[in-house]
């Protein structure tokens, strides 16, 4: 009779047991649910991601590649000369565009003959698809930026809707991601004068 008598002792303590064993299940889900929501969050207010549309930035980017863009890059340094970067087109806030910086506070850029030049001297820039064919001049005031795609003749930048005010930068671009097989850092030369 001892036998029997504990039998439902053990059939008493599973439903105890599934219970307990459902409720590990539940938090288990909501604290993973949680850190989600919170790395979602995080990586978003230091990251972005942003979709190159168009050909101004060929041959360093191509229409449809993926971008990952550093927001912390300009709360923890400089702008630099040759930095691409992603920013909220002036004349359309919704829009976002990716180009080069060029001309930084105070610099006098001048393109003519072919040549781009800051401040009189001539750029060294290898990155770009073909020459400018075309001429201008603009000094860049405190809390602006100069930019141009790398795509000269085929860009829609400074030279067109003039300077960039800082404050629509969005964050230097770091690398593609997408797709895979042309994964890479991109190369962010200082833009150079050469002697």
């Amino acid at each position: 009779m001892n036998t029997l008598e504990q039998e439902p002792l053990v059939e008493e303590a599973k439903p105890a047991e599934e219970k307990t064993n459902w409720k590990r299940f539940v938090l288990d889900i909501i604290e993973t649910l949680v850190l989600a929501v919170v790395l979602f969050v995080g990586i978003n207010s230091v990251s972005a991601r942003v979709r190159v549309d168009g050909f101004s930035m060929r041959p360093t980017l191509e229409d449809g590649e993926f971008v990952l863009v550093s927001k912390l890059s300009y709360k923890l340094g400089d702008f630099q000369r040759g930095d691409i970067i992603v920013f909220h087109f002036p004349l359309n806030p919704d829009e976002e565009l990716v180009k080069r910086i060029i001309g930084l506070p105070g610099d006098h850029v001048v393109v003519q003959d072919n040549q781009v030049y800051v401040n009189g001297q001539l750029l060294n820039e290898t990155y770009i698809a073909q020459a400018p064919l075309y001429s201008g001049e603009w000094t860049v005031p405190e809390g602006t930026l100069f930019v141009l795609g790398d795509n000269r003749n085929n860009s829609n930048d400074s030279k067109d809707w003039g300077l960039l005010p800082q404050e629509n930068v969005v964050g230097k671009a770091i690398l593609i991601y997408w797709p895979p097989p042309l994964w890479k850092v991109l190369n962010h030369p200082e833009v150079a004068a050469s002697q």
